[in-house]
């Protein structure tokens, strides 16, 4: 489920091929914007609330969290899992299992990570327009749906909205099976100090956690 968010939240993004030449370039505008503002970071913290949505679109779950970034470096933590990447590894620790899952990094089979906040990813993997402007957490924001290129993904539709500053504030993810993911993004925090052992799992501070190395 979290390697489905931001972008994302923060963390980057997304519908169709019928919209009009005008939709198409407002989004794609509004997508560079922020992609450049992004890219303009050394380092990024922000909190950011999750729901989970039924097909009904009742709420089964909310969990709030942190994320931080630094370059192609990213942490993200929940109550109940982490997820560390130092830019060539990435550890997911499952506090409940008492497990942490070790794989290679590799941004090309991230559906949406963290680090595509920085680059055009969206040209390359995503359909997307305009659809208008809402009100998230009080703050006008201007909204874009986005579909995947590629049938493979889990997800059939991703909807995100940035202020007015050119931030995501937050939006919707929809997964084929009908759950929708909702999110939104608060205390956003541009070039903050950023420790480097914060992108490093650090085994001694979990005792009695097993590995499990994926790569």
């Amino acid at each position: 489920m979290i390697k489905n968010i931001i972008a994302a939240i923060t963390l980057c993004l997304f519908l169709g091929q019928t919209a009009s030449f005008a939709q198409d370039a407002k989004a794609k505008g509004i997508l560079e914007s922020a992609s450049k503002k992004m890219s303009s970071l050394k380092t990024l913290k922000a909190n950011f609330t999750l729901k989970l949505l039924g097909k009904t679109g009742n709420v089964r779950e909310t969990q709030k969290g942190t994320m931080m970034m630094k370059g192609n470096k990213y942490r993200i933590s929940l109550a109940k899992q982490e997820i560390i990447c130092d830019g060539k590894t990435v550890w997911t620790l499952m506090k409940d299992a008492k497990e942490v899952q070790v794989s290679n990094y590799n941004p090309e089979e991230q559906s949406i990570s963290p680090t595509k906040l920085f680059t055009n990813f969206y040209d390359k993997e995503y359909n997307y327009h305009y659809v208008g402007s809402k009100k998230i957490a009080g703050k006008p924001c201007d909204v874009i749906e986005m579909t995947p290129k590629s049938s493979s993904k889990q997800f059939s539709k991703v909807e995100l909205a940035f202020d007015k500053n050119s931030t995501i504030a937050g939006g919707t993810i929809s997964e084929k099976n009908g759950n929708q993911y909702a999110y939104e993004v608060s205390g956003f925090s541009t070039n903050p100090p950023i420790a480097e052992s914060q992108f490093a799992y650090d085994a001694k501070a979990h005792p009695g956690v097993e590995l499990v190395d994926l790569r």
